[in-house]
């Protein structure tokens, strides 16, 4: 039973680390994009895993808020009346979720290695 709660804390911080990891990746897109015309913002949740312990992104939605429209008559895509659409990405925000997925994976590694000193720990007294 010990094994199997250490194995579940093993898999579930595992997945949390994997998860804000690939988090990182979008915000990490999203922020490369900022300056792209017509670029979306994408957006990822967390959900349960249902077959085992432990979390994984939905599929990644794209933002729908409204494009900034810039106006710059020279630009290529801009229409008769000189906008364009720019993206939709605030930097800001997207600087403050890749901090919060940073952390969140920071304190997922924490607690995969309190859980592998435990196991590591608990072989040591078993061989005794």
């Amino acid at each position: 039973m010990i094994m199997s709660d250490l194995g579940s804390s093993l898999s579930f911080a595992a997945s949390g680390m994997q998860a804000q990891a690939s988090r990182l990746r979008h915000v990490s897109e999203n922020i490369a994009n900022a300056d792209t015309p017509g670029y979306r913002r994408k957006t990822v949740a967390f959900e349960e895993m249902a077959d085992q312990p432990g979390v994984a992104l939905s599929p990644v939605r794209l933002d729908q808020k409204p494009l900034d429209r810039i106006f710059d008559p020279g630009h290529p895509l801009a229409d008769e009346a000189g906008f364009y659409d720019g993206s939709n990405v605030d930097l800001i925000t997207e600087i403050a979720d890749a901090r919060e997925a940073q952390r969140s994976y920071e304190a997922n590694l924490r607690m995969f290695d309190q859980a592998r000193q435990m196991t590591s720990d608990l072989l040591a007294l078993l061989r005794r």
